[in-house]
């Protein structure tokens, strides 16, 4: 696999004897020493994985009980594992909210029955996992253990990542789907990690509809990131067509069942109307606005046929997008603002759903303060990896493997997506909950390569 970050040695190997000298010189001083060893050792790894695990452990057993979205997803999986079938809140068959959440969570829910520690547990194991992609996938394209562990490390204390475990909601599961399709697709060209990849697609689809944008841009970064544009454009709209016919097939029976209890043809859900709708009104503000009078009186009218209801969503939505197209362009900035300011809102879980929250809320308030500061700074990194990329790629001298989009890209085009999606609907800040942990692979491969560059300065000036 072509690896897309220019190193500042040969083959990207950033911690090697033939980049550094003798061991003695590399390891330095102080902070050098612990920076060796953190990037070399087993045991700095065995210490980095406990700290991505015991925070989570931590919250898991604190018992938060589901709220708002969360109860919701909860109590469908509960009568999922129950048998009860997908259920709206009168108890008729419902395509409101994609089902792949609740459906996953109804399995544990059916083996250990349904509980917040349950959930919690559930969450963590496919928490540790992403975590694991994370890890590898920043080594594959990073290029180098130190900006691997260094992604890893600043996702384990990202405190936002780390609050969501316990609750019943999208975003660790969603995140893991995500970060195993891109693990998949980065220079994996056996048959069966496509299959796989086109598979997990399909599940993720069945927890956010809208996933399949990110095919296009996964796979455009890879065929810009290799010579031969043209020629290899046919093989790149085969794996597309291949990717999509797998995720339909995972798709298919929901959408069939669809048809059956609602006697529509709904491909995952019916939320996109109400979506749209409470999003692009006269009082919209760039996030999601019920308390609209257009999309009040509109939700008052629920109840009934729901495809129906979805239908006149839309159909409010583009009329108003038609009717007020310059407010829907000043609303664009609003919806990004919304999608990537603000951050730490895992904590709004805890104020309903921990019962001792008010004996702690200064300490619950600190450390959201303090999340914010974490995640500018993250998204700060995020920008120069960003720049830096650009600038070496654009003034290196010409060599076979490097151009200036590969790989390096994905973390990028993964940011691309949702932030797409904010500017037709709202910008609400969990939805870039999934972009982080490629936020945390650009960061680490950033911090890695500037300690690795210092060190080959310095060990220059010595020889």
């Amino acid at each position: 696999m072509e690896m897309s970050l220019v190193a500042p040695c040969g083959n990207n190997a950033l911690l090697t004897a033939a980049c550094y000298g003798p061991a003695q010189q590399i390891a330095g001083a102080g902070m050098d020493k612990v920076i060796h060893w953190f990037g070399t050792k087993r045991g700095a790894l065995a210490w980095l994985w406990g700290l991505f695990i015991v925070p989570r452990l931590a919250l898991v057993l604190l018992g938060v009980e589901p709220t708002s979205d969360a109860a919701w997803y909860y109590s469908r999986a509960e009568k999922l594992a129950a048998g009860l079938g997908y259920l709206g809140d009168h108890g008729a068959p419902t395509a409101y909210w994609p089902v792949g959440w609740p459906l996953s969570l109804s399995v544990p829910f059916s083996l250990f029955g349904a509980s917040p520690l349950v959930v919690g547990l559930f969450n963590l194991g496919t928490a540790v996992l992403g975590g694991w992609l994370l890890y590898d996938l920043a080594r594959r394209i990073g290029g180098s253990e130190l900006a691997a562990r260094t992604a890893l490390l600043l996702f384990a204390v990202y405190p936002n990542a780390i609050a969501y475990v316990p609750l019943a909601l999208t975003e660790v599961f969603y995140t893991t789907l995500l970060l195993a399709i891109c693990w998949l697709l980065v220079g994996n060209r056996k048959a069966w990690a496509l299959v796989l990849a086109g598979l997990l697609l399909g599940l993720a689809t069945l927890v956010k509809a809208q996933t399949l944008v990110v095919v296009p841009l996964i796979l455009g970064i890879e065929l810009l990131g290799k010579e031969g544009f043209w020629r290899r454009l046919p093989a790149a709209c085969a794996k597309f067509a291949a990717l999509i016919a797998l995720a339909a097939l995972v798709v298919a029976p929901w959408t069939i069942r669809n048809h059956r209890e609602l006697g529509h043809w709904v491909a995952v859900s019916t939320n996109g109307g109400a979506t749209l709708l409470a999003s692009n009104n006269d009082t919209a503000r760039g996030d999601f606005t019920p308390q609209d009078p257009t999309f009040a009186a509109y939700d008052a009218r629920k109840g009934g046929d729901e495809v129906l209801h979805d239908a006149e969503g839309k159909a409010l939505g583009m009329a108003w997008i038609k009717a007020h197209p310059v407010r829907f362009v000043q609303l664009i900035p609003l919806k990004l603002f919304r999608l990537w300011g603000p951050d730490g809102e895992g904590e709004w879980a805890y104020q309903g759903g921990y019962p001792r929250y008010g004996e702690f809320e200064t300490t619950f308030r600190a450390v959201r303060l303090a999340n914010q500061g974490y995640y500018v700074l993250l998204l700060l990194g995020f920008a120069i990896a960003a720049l830096v990329q650009l600038m070496r790629r654009w003034k290196a001298p010409k060599r076979p493997g490097v151009r200036l989009i590969g790989w390096w890209a994905l973390p990028y085009g993964i940011a691309a997506y949702p932030s797409g999606i904010a500017v037709v609907f709202s910008g609400q800040s969990r939805f870039h909950y999934p972009v982080m942990p490629f936020v945390c692979l650009a960061c680490g491969w950033l911090l890695a390569d500037c300690w690795v560059r210092r060190r080959t300065a310095e060990l220059a000036a010595i020889a």
